[in-house]
Protein backbone atom coordinates (compact mmCIF):
# COMPACT_ATOMS: atom_id res chain seq x y z
CA UNK A 1 0.00 0.00 0.00
CA UNK A 2 1.67 3.10 -1.25
CA UNK A 3 -0.39 5.28 2.11
CA UNK A 4 1.94 7.18 4.63
CA UNK A 5 -0.02 5.08 7.15
CA UNK A 6 0.65 1.84 5.62
CA UNK A 7 4.23 3.24 5.06
CA UNK A 8 4.92 4.18 8.83
CA UNK A 9 3.58 0.41 10.15
CA UNK A 10 5.32 -1.27 7.73
CA UNK A 11 2.19 -2.63 6.30
CA UNK A 12 2.27 -5.48 3.87
CA UNK A 13 -1.16 -6.66 2.26
CA UNK A 14 -2.06 -7.58 -1.26
CA UNK A 15 -3.89 -5.37 -3.13
CA UNK A 16 -7.25 -5.72 -5.17
CA UNK A 17 -8.50 -4.05 -7.90
CA UNK A 18 -12.08 -2.45 -7.69
CA UNK A 19 -13.55 -3.09 -11.27
CA UNK A 20 -16.77 -1.50 -10.82
CA UNK A 21 -14.39 1.99 -9.97
CA UNK A 22 -12.45 1.40 -12.66
CA UNK A 23 -12.63 2.45 -16.04
CA UNK A 24 -11.74 0.12 -19.37
CA UNK A 25 -11.35 0.64 -22.98
CA UNK A 26 -10.26 -1.58 -25.78
CA UNK A 27 -6.42 -1.98 -26.46
CA UNK A 28 -4.35 -3.51 -28.75
CA UNK A 29 -0.52 -3.65 -29.46
CA UNK A 30 0.42 -4.31 -32.82
CA UNK A 31 4.16 -4.15 -34.85
CA UNK A 32 4.71 -3.05 -38.18
CA UNK A 33 7.55 -3.46 -40.02
CA UNK A 34 8.95 -2.39 -43.69
CA UNK A 35 7.98 -3.53 -46.66
CA UNK A 36 10.20 -6.91 -48.03
CA UNK A 37 10.59 -4.26 -51.63
CA UNK A 38 11.93 -1.33 -49.34
CA UNK A 39 14.34 -3.36 -47.19
CA UNK A 40 18.26 -2.92 -48.53
CA UNK A 41 19.55 -6.03 -50.07
CA UNK A 42 20.82 -7.74 -46.79
CA UNK A 43 19.44 -5.88 -43.96
CA UNK A 44 16.62 -6.94 -41.95
CA UNK A 45 12.97 -4.88 -41.82
CA UNK A 46 12.59 -2.36 -39.05
CA UNK A 47 9.95 -2.99 -37.04
CA UNK A 48 7.97 -0.36 -34.47
CA UNK A 49 5.17 -0.88 -31.92
CA UNK A 50 2.00 0.46 -32.40
CA UNK A 51 -0.68 1.44 -29.56
CA UNK A 52 -4.83 0.90 -30.56
CA UNK A 53 -7.26 2.19 -28.11
CA UNK A 54 -11.21 2.57 -28.80
CA UNK A 55 -12.33 2.09 -32.49
CA UNK A 56 -8.88 1.74 -33.72
CA UNK A 57 -8.50 -1.97 -32.35
CA UNK A 58 -8.96 -4.75 -34.67
CA UNK A 59 -8.40 -2.54 -37.45
CA UNK A 60 -5.54 -4.26 -38.69
CA UNK A 61 -4.42 -7.67 -39.14
CA UNK A 62 -1.70 -9.72 -40.33
CA UNK A 63 -0.38 -8.60 -43.92
CA UNK A 64 -1.90 -5.62 -44.27
CA UNK A 65 0.24 -2.53 -45.93
CA UNK A 66 -1.39 0.78 -43.64
CA UNK A 67 -0.22 4.21 -42.94
CA UNK A 68 -0.47 5.27 -39.51
CA UNK A 69 -0.62 8.46 -37.92
CA UNK A 70 -0.06 9.18 -34.43
CA UNK A 71 1.75 10.32 -31.56
CA UNK A 72 5.40 9.22 -31.17
CA UNK A 73 6.29 8.99 -27.07
CA UNK A 74 8.63 7.19 -24.85
CA UNK A 75 7.26 3.77 -22.97
CA UNK A 76 6.48 4.81 -20.01
CA UNK A 77 8.77 2.76 -17.04
CA UNK A 78 8.24 2.58 -13.24
CA UNK A 79 9.63 0.69 -10.68
CA UNK A 80 13.10 -1.30 -11.37
CA UNK A 81 12.48 -1.09 -14.87
CA UNK A 82 12.62 2.82 -14.57
CA UNK A 83 15.96 2.11 -13.23
CA UNK A 84 17.84 -0.50 -15.18
CA UNK A 85 16.65 1.22 -18.50
CA UNK A 86 19.04 4.40 -17.07
CA UNK A 87 19.04 7.16 -20.26
CA UNK A 88 17.57 5.08 -23.00
CA UNK A 89 13.96 4.43 -23.07
CA UNK A 90 11.92 2.30 -25.43
CA UNK A 91 9.38 4.17 -27.70
CA UNK A 92 6.04 3.36 -29.32
CA UNK A 93 3.18 5.25 -31.37
CA UNK A 94 -0.15 5.92 -30.20
CA UNK A 95 -2.23 5.46 -33.53
CA UNK A 96 -4.37 7.59 -34.00
CA UNK A 97 -5.91 7.06 -37.55
CA UNK A 98 -5.07 4.10 -39.72
CA UNK A 99 -5.15 4.22 -43.67
CA UNK A 100 -5.71 0.77 -45.35
CA UNK A 101 -4.09 0.85 -48.48
CA UNK A 102 -5.16 -2.32 -49.94
CA UNK A 103 -8.30 -3.60 -49.65
CA UNK A 104 -10.30 -6.35 -49.14
CA UNK A 105 -12.58 -8.36 -51.56
CA UNK A 106 -16.19 -7.38 -49.91
CA UNK A 107 -15.09 -3.67 -49.65
CA UNK A 108 -14.13 -3.02 -52.97
CA UNK A 109 -16.48 -0.69 -55.06
CA UNK A 110 -16.82 -2.16 -58.98
CA UNK A 111 -17.86 1.04 -61.60
CA UNK A 112 -20.16 0.35 -64.49
CA UNK A 113 -17.28 -0.52 -66.63
CA UNK A 114 -15.80 -3.12 -64.28
CA UNK A 115 -19.50 -4.68 -64.09
CA UNK A 116 -19.43 -5.09 -68.18
CA UNK A 117 -16.24 -6.09 -68.38
CA UNK A 118 -16.84 -8.94 -66.03
CA UNK A 119 -20.13 -10.01 -67.59
CA UNK A 120 -18.08 -10.38 -70.44
CA UNK A 121 -15.37 -12.58 -68.55
CA UNK A 122 -18.43 -14.59 -67.25
CA UNK A 123 -19.40 -16.06 -71.29
CA UNK A 124 -15.67 -16.63 -72.09
CA UNK A 125 -14.81 -20.21 -72.82
CA UNK A 126 -11.36 -19.31 -71.80
CA UNK A 127 -11.96 -17.49 -68.64
CA UNK A 128 -9.79 -19.98 -66.38
CA UNK A 129 -6.63 -20.05 -68.58
CA UNK A 130 -7.29 -15.83 -69.46
CA UNK A 131 -6.75 -15.09 -66.06
CA UNK A 132 -4.27 -17.74 -65.17
CA UNK A 133 -2.24 -15.88 -68.02
CA UNK A 134 -3.47 -12.60 -66.57
CA UNK A 135 -0.61 -13.28 -63.10
CA UNK A 136 2.65 -12.03 -63.95
CA UNK A 137 2.19 -11.34 -67.47
CA UNK A 138 6.28 -10.94 -67.61
CA UNK A 139 6.81 -14.89 -66.98
CA UNK A 140 6.54 -16.64 -70.11
CA UNK A 141 4.85 -20.05 -69.31
CA UNK A 142 4.10 -21.95 -65.99
CA UNK A 143 0.70 -22.14 -66.88
CA UNK A 144 -0.20 -25.00 -64.75
CA UNK A 145 1.72 -23.09 -61.92
CA UNK A 146 -0.66 -19.66 -62.36
CA UNK A 147 -3.97 -21.95 -62.52
CA UNK A 148 -2.80 -23.21 -58.70
CA UNK A 149 -1.90 -20.20 -57.53
CA UNK A 150 -4.75 -18.39 -59.16
CA UNK A 151 -7.36 -21.20 -57.11
CA UNK A 152 -5.12 -20.36 -54.12
CA UNK A 153 -6.11 -16.17 -55.00
CA UNK A 154 -10.39 -16.50 -55.42
CA UNK A 155 -9.99 -19.80 -52.86
CA UNK A 156 -13.16 -21.40 -52.26
CA UNK A 157 -16.30 -22.19 -49.62
CA UNK A 158 -15.73 -22.52 -46.21
CA UNK A 159 -18.19 -26.04 -45.53
CA UNK A 160 -19.57 -26.70 -41.86
CA UNK A 161 -20.87 -29.93 -41.57
CA UNK A 162 -23.72 -31.17 -39.68
CA UNK A 163 -20.91 -33.55 -37.30
CA UNK A 164 -18.84 -30.54 -36.55
CA UNK A 165 -15.98 -31.38 -39.17
CA UNK A 166 -14.97 -27.78 -40.36
CA UNK A 167 -13.57 -28.16 -44.35
CA UNK A 168 -11.62 -24.57 -45.09
CA UNK A 169 -12.20 -22.98 -48.63
CA UNK A 170 -8.93 -21.40 -48.77
CA UNK A 171 -6.37 -24.35 -50.03
CA UNK A 172 -2.48 -23.89 -49.60
CA UNK A 173 0.62 -24.72 -52.85
CA UNK A 174 4.46 -25.55 -52.50
CA UNK A 175 6.17 -24.78 -55.00
CA UNK A 176 9.61 -26.37 -55.45
CA UNK A 177 11.84 -26.36 -58.32
CA UNK A 178 14.88 -25.65 -59.77
CA UNK A 179 16.73 -22.46 -59.06
CA UNK A 180 15.96 -19.79 -61.36
CA UNK A 181 12.56 -20.38 -62.73
CA UNK A 182 10.68 -17.60 -61.62
CA UNK A 183 9.19 -18.93 -58.46
CA UNK A 184 10.22 -16.18 -55.99
CA UNK A 185 8.70 -13.71 -58.92
CA UNK A 186 5.79 -15.21 -58.86
CA UNK A 187 5.18 -14.95 -55.55
CA UNK A 188 5.99 -11.42 -54.61
CA UNK A 189 3.18 -10.78 -57.52
CA UNK A 190 0.94 -12.67 -55.80
CA UNK A 191 1.58 -10.84 -52.53
CA UNK A 192 1.32 -7.57 -54.28
CA UNK A 193 -2.34 -9.00 -55.70
CA UNK A 194 -3.74 -9.94 -52.66
CA UNK A 195 -5.62 -7.53 -50.37
CA UNK A 196 -3.85 -9.22 -47.20
CA UNK A 197 0.12 -10.98 -48.10
CA UNK A 198 3.25 -11.16 -46.23
CA UNK A 199 6.74 -12.47 -48.24
CA UNK A 200 9.19 -14.25 -46.41
CA UNK A 201 11.96 -16.24 -46.74
CA UNK A 202 13.89 -19.23 -44.22
CA UNK A 203 16.55 -17.02 -43.97
CA UNK A 204 14.97 -14.08 -42.81
CA UNK A 205 12.59 -15.86 -40.59
CA UNK A 206 13.52 -18.37 -37.79
CA UNK A 207 11.80 -21.59 -37.35
CA UNK A 208 9.72 -20.06 -34.34
CA UNK A 209 8.90 -17.34 -36.31
CA UNK A 210 7.81 -20.00 -39.04
CA UNK A 211 5.94 -22.22 -36.94
CA UNK A 212 4.45 -21.15 -33.47
CA UNK A 213 5.61 -19.94 -30.09
CA UNK A 214 4.29 -19.69 -26.69
CA UNK A 215 5.65 -16.25 -24.71
CA UNK A 216 4.78 -14.04 -22.20
CA UNK A 217 2.57 -10.84 -22.93
CA UNK A 218 4.51 -7.73 -21.75
CA UNK A 219 0.99 -5.89 -21.52
CA UNK A 220 -1.05 -8.53 -20.11
CA UNK A 221 2.04 -10.60 -18.56
CA UNK A 222 -0.05 -13.43 -19.99
CA UNK A 223 1.55 -16.68 -21.97
CA UNK A 224 0.15 -16.75 -25.48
Amino acid sequence: CPSDVCVRNQTKGQLHMQTRASRFRPFQEVKIQEMADQVPVGHIPRSMTIHLYGTLTRSVNPGDVVHIGGIFIPTPYTGMRALRAGLLQDTFLEAMHVHQLKKQYNTMETTPEIQEAIADLKSDPALYARLANSIAPEIYGHEDVKKALLLLLVGGVTNSRKDGMKIRGDINVCMMGDPGVAKSQLLKYITKVAPRGVYTTGRGSSGVGLTAAVMRDPVTDEMV
